[in-house]
């Protein structure tokens, strides 16, 4: 590590009328060098040039020497702290730290605001708009957490500590209680912004160390097969609750998520060589393509709405909010005692319609538009039956394949 070295002297040239002069310093760190005014003037005849500091025990030597070696611990703080950010740290920016003066990237908040709008100008291209807007409520939340905690709207990124991040967390799952994924997410995306600033030589030590996300069991999301079953077969009160299951079966038989579903077209769709119709997608959340063939469900839905909607769309959906509610009221209907959300028709695909009856995992992943197998799994519900039919599949293909010895009772007692 290389020693700060801190300095002072007078300037001569600019004697002011009671006879005292200004005192400047100097901070030298390697190369580096730069200087400073100290904002203490002293009469040149108390002044020692070679150690830098007022002579005698005069009221006002005393007084100058003290603002001097307050100077310069501070200086020796802010380098200290600017260390920990960062191996190689400039005279300049230990001058900035002492006087108060911070880079844009030196505080929490303002890096964090740097990157959304960056982010922002990816969106459309490599990144995506609901994963910006995630970011700005995180953000949103950080913010009041800081406020509320330490009173302050910003911080340097040294401040960041283990404690730090376990007040967060606490904060979130006391006082805001949020579930286990709503935290999960808005850590992640705190623990991303400070991943890109160690990786930028802002910050030295990770706060994360040792923190440990704690999750709930994941609680199945679908339908059973006996539910859905009922779901389609139940005769509705009003039309348009039946508008609104057709709408939540065509999800459950294609797994289509809603933000995609209302934007298809006739654009979206085609049919291969061999006859069987396919819906084409690019997911609105992830941008992963999605090819799924058609089955006799969604077909049949297609073409009872064809032509009812307005800019060639498929179906003429209203808002999420409203088309939850209506699925409330279905359930209750359907005398289903489950909180049915439109969300929950991509697990009834996932678990019911595809792998329930086969469909490798793998494959159901790609139809699902997931990268990554381990989100696939979050909505893969193996139910009871479909165990207990794999193990007598398993049972028949075993049989005659492996005996015991044939060992009597009595040789086995010893």
């Amino acid at each position: 590590m290389t020693e700060v070295k801190v300095s002072f002297y007078l300037k001569r040239n600019e004697e002011k009328a009671d006879g005292t002069v200004p005192i400047l310093g100097r901070i030298r760190i390697g190369k580096s060098m730069v200087q400073f005014s100290a904002k203490v003037s002293v009469p040149v005849s108390l002044w020692d040039t070679q150690s830098g500091r007022a002579t005698g025990k005069s009221k006002t030597a005393l007084s100058v020497n003290a603002s001097l070696n307050k100077i310069c611990v501070a200086i020796h703080s802010a380098y200290r702290d600017l260390l920990v950010k960062k191996e190689n740290v400039s005279a300049l920016e230990v001058k900035n730290a002492f006087q108060g003066i911070a880079s844009e990237q030196d505080t929490l908040v303002k890096y964090y605001e740097a990157h959304n709008e960056n982010f922002l100008k990816s969106v459309g291209v490599n990144r995506c708009m609901e994963t910006y807007k995630r970011y700005g409520v995180s953000l949103a939340h950080l913010k009041r957490f800081m406020r509320k905690k330490y009173n302050v709207s910003d911080m340097a990124f040294q401040a960041l500590t283990p404690s730090f991040v376990a007040d967060y967390d606490y904060y979130l799952r006391v006082e805001l209680r949020f579930g286990s994924g709503m935290i999960v997410n808005t850590i992640c995306q705190l623990r991303s912004i400070v991943k890109i600033a160690i990786n930028n030589g802002l910050l030295r030590n990770d706060p994360f160390l040792g923190y440990e996300y704690i999750t709930q069991p994941i609680v199945p999301k679908s339908l059973t097969a006996a539910e859905l079953k009922i779901l389609i077969k139940t005769k509705l009160s009003r039309p348009n609750l039946n508008f609104i299951r057709d709408m939540f079966l065509f999800s459950s038989f294609t797994g289509i998520a809603f933000s995609d579903m209302r934007n298809l077209t006739a654009q979206n769709l085609s049919i291969a060589e061999d006859g069987v119709r396919w819906v084409h997608l690019k997911r609105k959340k992830t941008g992963a393509p999605c090819h799924i063939p058609l089955l006799e469900i969604p077909l049949q839905l297609i073409e009872k709405y064809r032509g009812i909607a307005k800019d060639g769309k498929l179906f003429p959906m209203i808002s999420c909010s409203k088309t939850n509610i209506y699925l409330k009221r279905i359930a209750t209907e359907c005398k289903i005692d489950k909180r049915i959300t439109f969300h929950m028709a991509r697990h009834c695909y996932a678990s019911v319609v595809t792998l329930s009856q086969g469909v490798p995992l793998e494959t159901v992943g790609e139809l699902l538009g997931h990268t990554d197998w381990r989100a696939t799994r979050i909505y893969a519900q193996v139910n009871t039956e479909k165990i207990d039919e794999d193990m007598r599949h398993l049972n028949k293909r075993l049989s005659g394949k492996f005996h015991l010895a044939d060992n009597h009772v009595e040789d086995a007692v010893l």
